[in-house]
C-alpha cells in the first residue's frame, strides 16, 4: 500500500487576521478555508500558495499558559516559488522585513528571505527538492 505523506506548517499569530492580510498580499496565499470562533476571531485558517498549504491560528489560553507563544523564533518556513525578483517586489511592497535579498546560490538556487507581519522567517527560492532535478516544479 502507497501512503502520501504531506507537511503543513502551523503557525501561530497574535492577530490572525491581520497575518492572514499579509499573507495574501505580500507572499501571494489564498485562503483555503476559515474558522471563526464565536466572537468573530479567526480559530483555525487553511492557506493555499499552488499546491502548497500553512495553517495558521491565533493564541488560545492554553497556548499562552503553556508559555509556547513566540512568533518569529529559530525555526521558518521554506517555499519555492517561480519567479524569485517578482515574489520578492510583492514581499517588498507588502512591507516584508528583507534579512537576505535576492542571490543566485552556488547549487544553483535563486532566494532571499524576509520576516512576515508578526516576525516569522521565510525563505522563497526556486529550488524544489520535490522537482525534477532540484527546479522548481510547475505549479
Amino acid at each position: 500500500m502507497v501512503r502520501t505523506s504531506h507537511i503543513f506548517p502551523v503557525l501561530r499569530y497574535r492577530d490572525p487576521r491581520a497575518a492572514i492580510e499579509f499573507l495574501i498580499k505580500g507572499f501571494g496565499f489564498e485562503i483555503h478555508a476559515q474558522h471563526e470562533g464565536p466572537d468573530g476571531e479567526i480559530v483555525h485558517a487553511e492557506l493555499r500558495l499552488g499546491q502548497s498549504m500553512v495553517m495558521l491560528g491565533g493564541f488560545t489560553p492554553e497556548l499562552v499558559a503553556s508559555g509556547r507563544t513566540a512568533s518569529g523564533g529559530t525555526g521558518g518556513v521554506y517555499v519555492s516559488v517561480r519567479f524569485v525578483d517578482a515574489h520578492y517586489d510583492m514581499a517588498v511592497a507588502a512591507g516584508a522585513k528583507i534579512t537576505r535579498p535576492p542571490e543566485d546560490m552556488e547549487y544553483g538556487s535563486r532566494e532571499y528571505s524576509c520576516r512576515d507581519s508578526e516576525g516569522y522567517e521565510w525563505s522563497f527560492g526556486s529550488y524544489d527538492p520535490l522537482g525534477t532535478n532540484g527546479k522548481v516544479a510547475d505549479a
